[in-house]
């Protein structure tokens, strides 16, 4: 990467490559020899998959396990990113059942999930991530950046550093948001998708090019479209050109009147929303 002029200060970048897991070991091999090409492998946040679909377990002394390991010692946050990826809820209400229809290809794992549920693949992704890692999880991210009520219960509950969803990264704990604006992504499920996400791609990182942290995230399904492979790359190629590549603990870990921070808390109603019947 080659940037002679100075970055702001104000202007951040985080990315992070979604579904890491042995199911998809070369996708995310690919991902991250494209992303390094312009962000250093310690700013790239890996979102991992503990049994994505149940066909592929991680199991901690498993070659995959100790390539987590390994990354985990080189700088690399490693964040919750569910359990199975995959959403077996039969949702009743309208709104979720268009998200689980519309928003995803049913991997929304915790939009219909009890608290109790959430709390145990939760606690359970974090144990296994830690127990390989050596190392505290970075966070959780919810697949397809999906929450339901249980799940935003569960993450307050359980007092992750950091989570994200499609329009903010905040901290559970204390509910302050550390910032907000909509991920840069890409989306490969029909041509149509393709399109959509590849314009979205370019207006967005022309549209945040004044807000103080702009997100990036990757999936593996992006590696078999190499127009999004190409958009990706100039993407990140701009971006990376105008902006430091921070860590999301660097994030949370910034004062709360830092330039790129809201300091307001998130209403409680939309941590905690009133609690549906357990599906």
């Amino acid at each position: 990467m080659t940037d002679s002029l100075p970055k702001p200060r104000a202007r951040r970048l985080l990315v992070s490559i979604h579904d890491v897991g042995p199911l998809f070991e070369p996708e995310v091999d690919r991902l991250r020899a494209l992303l390094t090409r312009h962000i250093p492998e310690d700013r790239i946040a890996m979102l991992v998959v503990p049994n994505h679909w149940g066909k592929a377990a991680i199991t901690p002394g498993s070659p995959f396990a100790d390539r987590l390991r390994n990354w985990a010692d080189r700088g690399t946050e490693l964040f919750v990113h569910g359990w199975f990826h995959q959403d077996n809820v039969i949702h009743k209400g309208r709104v979720d059942r268009f998200k689980a229809r519309h928003m995803t290809a049913s991997e929304g794992e915790f939009l219909g999930l009890s608290e109790a549920a959430a709390i145990e693949r939760m606690a359970a992704g974090r144990a296994l991530i830690e127990d390989i890692s050596g190392r505290p999880a970075a966070g959780f991210v919810a697949p397809a950046w999906l929450y339901g009520p249980g799940a935003l219960a569960a993450v307050a509950s359980l007092g992750f550093t950091v989570c994200e969803d499609h329009m903010k990264v905040w901290s559970p704990a204390s509910g302050r948001i550390l910032c907000r604006g909509p991920v840069i992504t890409w989306a490969s499920r029909s041509r149509a998708r393709i399109a959509s996400s590849l314009a979205g791609a370019f207006l967005l990182r022309n549209a945040l090019r004044g807000a103080g942290v702009v997100r990036l995230a990757v999936h593996p399904g992006d590696t078999r479209e190499p127009s999004l492979l190409d958009s990706i790359e100039r993407t990140v190629a701009a971006l990376a050109a105008a902006r430091e590549p921070i860590r999301y603990r660097d994030l949370a870990a910034a004062p709360a009147g830092n330039a790129f921070h809201s300091n307001a808390p998130i209403p409680d109603s939309r941590l905690r929303p009133a609690r549906r019947g357990a599906v």
